[in-house]
């Protein structure tokens, strides 16, 4: 319950934070997002409440009172600028207290701070539009009403006005998951404007099937208060994944007899649950506890554990597969009927295969669009215009390469804004508009997707950064060989700066080489290049999945080695006269007039082999971004699925090995090394 308590709670954060910057760019909060706030954080306070996390709920309330206010009196006199730097605020902190709770600790925020200066803020309001605020969500005391099983009962013998006796039976939308902790946030927020509530199923809380009950039947509700229809329907209507309400007015109290005995105390017993009463219940009772509702279920929430879990199963089942079909045993048999079954185990293999990665997919949108946070807070406090235009957030990668590229993103979105931006004074100047533009586009690119930052501010400055990395001692070859994109490279190095006064945001060295190292943590990339004066686009390559991939098993000596099928050109047998040497003595092969660069793995790897002749062996011709290299081997084992798995610590600690992206468990049990062929055309 815990995890889908976080879980929820920071789906609902991603929300208010968005709204509340997209409402701030308009300079106004119309009614759909002033009642969509309302609504996250009516949420939020209810859900916390329940799990105990009080300050969390206190806060959470006050924000609720606010925007209650804002939504019933419409004040004209707004300081809007305020309003979303007080709720950013408040959001940071349940963040950080969402964080601490996910870690196992406690949360021990002290939020009276921020409670004190939203209501601070809410008091200025009302004073500026000379309204009065009559809350309908008002606090009221219960600490001498006691609570008895289903039933809230306080010690009031009157309200202040005529009792109304209602039903309610509230639906939620299919798959919104946690239908009894929301059935909950009912009862804790009605509390508060009701004499008695009693509801079915009674233990919501306490027994799992209380959720397919509320599926099934609704969430069913009587209560006693002094408020009108009109009022109890709008306080229903507030409930966050509300698919259907039935509100009746009841004339009498007949309904409230069948809970007159059934009240127990808590402290005495555990919950009880009411049942129906009437023959038609005990009649369809039985069919309806076996009926299933995964029918009416069409989304679900599930563990990251589980989907890695299952991709590793799915992982193993294909090295299964590769060992049986591949089995020496079996060479030289005519097994037409095992090879038929074989064909049909594959296509189902890939089946599954294709749909466990599917389920890992999800769109960068939600990555993306908590940029909108990072460029807004960066432009406040350095007095710069930026707006940010995002592109492609729709593209899909697997759920643990978003995890490694959110701190990445954020470093280049901070460096664009700080180095790259002008100042609207200096933009003016240069005949370009005073907001500036920094673009976060996405798009796939074979097996890769590609994430682009480009900002339209001052470029890099190639002088600057070339005498840096001579001050450093970071230039290791002739100046004169050193491109563009060799020079702009230098800023991804761990503690490189080329700004002369350390700020808040940079000039200590940190932050840009996070960005190499958690892409390079998952197979990809980085590139940059500039143009003086005008923009800086830095590239970020990476794969779409790390668990399965296609490839091509290479022999050399007696090592393999896969190449990615998505990088493989085609493959050949050369002769002699192909084979040319250029002025540095480096071999080169002429294909169809174009000449490219030869590398021989045995000689990369000091792997020992009789084939030494190029026209003996085989050629392998992979391209990555418009390069192309001539890979030599001494023969092509074939094309299959491989498990992707990194290397081992003991190797990666020792040194870094050139060319290897990971390696693989090959049908005959044997290890194949995994070539990067990105890394290969670099040197």
């Amino acid at each position: 319950m815990l995890d889908i308590f976080i879980f929820e709670t920071r789906q609902l954060l991603e929300q208010l934070e968005q709204v509340i910057i997209n409402s701030e760019k308009k300079s106004c909060y119309g009614q759909d997002e002033i009642n969509q706030i309302f609504r996250i954080m009516h949420t939020i306070k209810g859900s916390s409440a329940m799990m105990l996390f009080n300050d969390i709920s206190a806060l959470a309330h006050v924000i609720e009172d606010l925007f209650y206010f804002l939504r019933e009196e419409k004040p004209l006199d707004m300081d809007y600028p305020g309003l979303c730097d007080i709720v950013l605020e408040s959001v940071d902190f349940i963040k950080d207290e969402m964080q601490k709770i996910e870690n196992g600790q406690s949360p021990d925020g002290d939020a009276s701070s921020l409670i004190d200066n939203i209501k601070s803020f809410l008091t200025t309001l009302k004073e500026l539009n000379h309204k009065e605020y009559a809350s309908g969500a008002k606090e009221q005391s219960v600490t001498d009403g006691k609570i008895h099983g289903n039933c809230i009962s306080h010690s009031k013998t009157e309200m202040s006005s005529k009792k109304r006796n209602f039903k309610a039976t509230v639906y939620f939308e299919e798959g919104c998951e946690m239908e009894n902790i929301r059935a909950y946030t009912i009862i804790h927020n009605l509390k508060d404007i009701t004499e008695e509530v009693y509801y079915i199923p009674a233990d919501i809380i306490d027994n799992d099937n209380s959720v397919e009950i509320i599926r099934k039947e609704g969430f069913q509700i009587w209560l006693k208060t002094d408020r009108s229809f009109e009022e109890m329907h709008h306080f229903f209507s507030q409930t966050i994944f509300l698919k259907d309400l039935e509100l009746v007015e009841l004339d009498n109290n007949e309904e409230f007899k069948q809970f007159t005995n059934k009240k127990i105390v808590l402290e005495d017993s555990s919950p009880v649950k009411i049942l129906k009463t009437d023959k038609e219940s005990e009649e369809n009772g039985l069919e309806r506890d076996t009926q299933l509702v995964s029918s009416h279920q069409s989304i679900i929430s599930v563990s990251v554990t589980k989907l890695d879990k299952l991709m590793d199963l799915v992982g193993e089942l294909v090295i299964s597969e590769a060992m049986v079909t591949q089995n020496p045993d079996l060479a030289g048999l005519i097994l037409d009927n095992f090879q038929k079954a074989a064909r049909q185990h594959r296509k189902i293999i890939n089946e599954l295969q294709d749909i466990a990665m599917s389920i890992r997919m999800v769109p960068l949108s939600t990555t993306f669009q908590k940029m909108n946070r990072v460029v807004r807070d960066m432009s406040k406090k350095l007095s710069k215009e930026v707006r940010l235009e995002i592109i492609g957030e729709e593209t899909e990668v697997d759920k643990n390469i978003i995890e490694h590229i959110s701190d990445p993103l954020m470093h280049l979105i901070r460096n664009s804004i700080d180095h790259g931006i002008e100042s609207a004074e200096e933009r003016k100047a240069k005949g370009k508009p005073e907001a500036g533009t920094v673009t976060l586009e996405a798009k796939n690119a074979g097996g890769d997707v590609l994430i682009i930052v480009k900002d339209d501010g001052r470029g890099l400055n190639k002088e600057k950064i070339l005498k840096k990395a001579r001050e450093n001692g970071l230039i290791n070859r002739p100046e004169s060989e050193l491109t563009d994109k060799d020079i702009y490279s230098y800023i991804f190095l761990p503690g490189f700066s080329t700004k002369d006064k350390v700020t808040e945001f940079s000039g200590r060295g940190v932050g840009m080489d996070v960005v190499t190292k958690n892409i390079g943590a998952v197979g990809g990339t980085v590139s940059v290049d500039s143009v003086p004066g005008e923009e800086t686009t830095i590239t970020l390559k990476i794969p779409l999945t790390l668990a399965i991939m296609d490839g091509m098993t290479i022999r050399v000596g007696k090592s393999t080695y896969t190449i990615p099928i998505i990088s493989i050109k085609e493959s050949f047998k050369a002769k002699e006269g192909d084979v040319i040497t250029d002025p540095d003595g480096n071999e080169m092969i002429r294909i169809r007039g174009e000449c490219y660069p030869v590398l021989r793995l045995h000689e990369l790897y000091k792997v020992k082999t009789e084939i030494t002749n190029i026209p003996d062996g085989i050629i392998v011709m992979a391209e990555n971004e418009g390069k192309g290299l001539c890979i030599f081997a001494d023969e092509l084992i074939g094309e299959q699925q491989v498990v992707v798995k990194a290397l081992p610590n003991y190797i990666r600690n020792i040194k870094k090995v050139r060319g290897v992206a990971g390696c693989t468990l090959l049908g005959d049990g044997s290890i194949s090394l995994i070539l990067d062929v990105a890394d290969l055309l670099k040197n």
